[in-house]
C-alpha cells in the first residue's frame, strides 16, 4: 500500500478550508483564487479516494473522512509553524561569522570594532581569524573579508570596498630612517627590505610601478604572515611593504611613516558570501565597511 503524501499544496488548501469552513476564505488566506482552492480540494479527494465534503444549503461540510483528516493536518500544520519560527528566530538570533587575516582583524577591524556594534548592533558580529585557510564555503563561517583580485569565483556574491593600495613603510627608529626618508624611491634598491612569504609579488609588483627592476631589489628578513612583517617594522627592523588600511592607525600615531606614499594594485578589498547562503546582514555590513574605508581620521 502506498503511503505517498497528498501533495502538499492540495493539503494546505484543505487545512485552510476546513481551519476557515470557507473556501472563499481561505483562497483569501493562501492569496489564491476560489477556483484554484476548488481544484486543489478535488485533487485532494481523488488522490485518498474519499470525500472530505458534502455541501449543506450554501456552504460545507466535512465529512468523517474530512474530519479525522481535518484534526490531523491542523496538528501537523501548527507544528510546522512552530518549527519554521524556531528556526527563523534562531537564524536571526545567531552570529554573523565573519573569517579575515590576522593581519586584517588586528591592524584594521579591531581598533573599528566599538563602533561597528555600535552602528550595527543587530549583527552580533563574530571574528574567525586565519591566513590563506578561511573558505566561506565552508560550515560555520557566513563571508569572508580578503584582499583578492577578479574575476571573483561563480559561486561568491562579491562586495567590493576599495582598491588596494600598498607602499613601503618604515618606522623613524629604523636606523635608516633619516637616510632614507626624503630619498627617491630608487634608494631603496640598497636596503634589505622585510617581506613576507604569504606575499611574494608585493615588493616586485611596487618595483615596477615606480619603473625599478625587481632584479634590483634586495630581501632582507621575511616573516611567515604580514602582521609579523608590520610588527618588525614599527620595531624598526627596516622597511616593509603594506596595504594601506593594514597601517593607517600607525601612521596617524607616528610609529611609521610612508614616505613613498601607496598605489593601486590590481587587488581589491573584498566580502565574500557564498550566493547559496545569501545572508541580508552582508549588504548592511559591506556598507559599513566601505564607508568606514572612507571615513576620515576624528
Amino acid at each position: 500500500m502506498s503511503r505517498d503524501l497528498p501533495p502538499l499544496n492540495a493539503l494546505r488548501a484543505f487545512e485552510a478550508t476546513a481551519r476557515l469552513n470557507s473556501v472563499s476564505q481561505a483562497a483569501e488566506q493562501l492569496h489564491v483564487t476560489h477556483g484554484a482552492v476548488s481544484r486543489q480540494l478535488k485533487v485532494l479527494e481523488e488522490h485518498l479516494g474519499v470525500s472530505l465534503f458534502v455541501k449543506e444549503g450554501r456552504g460545507l461540510k466535512l465529512t468523517d473522512a474530512g474530519t479525522r483528516l481535518r484534526d490531523a493536518s491542523a496538528e501537523a500544520f501548527e507544528r510546522l509553524r512552530d518549527v519554521c519560527a524556531e528556526l527563523t528566530q534562531s537564524s536571526a538570533d545567531a552570529p554573523f561569522v565573519l573569517g579575515c587575516s590576522g593581519s586584517l582583524l588586528a591592524r584594521w577591524l579591531i581598533p573599528r570594532l566599538g563602533r561597528l556594534n555600535a552602528d550595527l548592533p543587530d549583527l552580533r558580529l563574530h571574528l574567525s581569524a586565519g591566513d590563506g585557510d578561511l573558505d566561506p564555503r565552508r560550515p560555520g563561517l557566513d563571508a569572508l573579508l580578503v584582499f583578492a583580485e577578479p574575476p571573483w569565483p561563480a559561486d561568491m556574491q562579491v562586495y567590493e570596498l576599495a582598491s588596494e593600495r600598498i607602499g613601503p613603510v618604515m618606522s623613524p627608529r629604523f636606523a635608516g630612517y633619516e637616510r632614507l626618508r626624503r630619498a627617491p624611491a630608487s634608494a631603496l634598491c640598497g636596503e634589505a627590505l622585510l617581506h613576507t612569504t604569504s606575499r611574494p609579488q608585493a615588493w616586485p609588483s611596487w618595483a615596477r610601478q615606480h619603473g625599478i627592476e625587481p632584479g634590483a631589489l634586495k630581501r632582507g628578513q621575511g616573516f611567515e604572515h604580514l602582521y609579523y612583517l608590520l610588527e618588525a617594522a614599527v620595531a624598526g627592523l627596516g622597511v616593509a611593504i603594506a596595504p594601506e588600511p593594514l597601517v593607517v592607525e600607525d601612521l596617524r600615531a607616528g610609529r611609521l611613516v610612508a614616505p613613498w606614499g601607496f598605489s593601486e594594485t590590481p587587488a581589491h578589498l573584498a566580502l565574500w558570501l557564498p550566493k547559496r547562503a545569501a545572508d541580508g546582514r552582508a549588504g548592511q555590513l559591506a556598507q559599513w565597511l566601505k564607508a568606514e574605508l572612507l571615513r576620515q581620521p576624528d
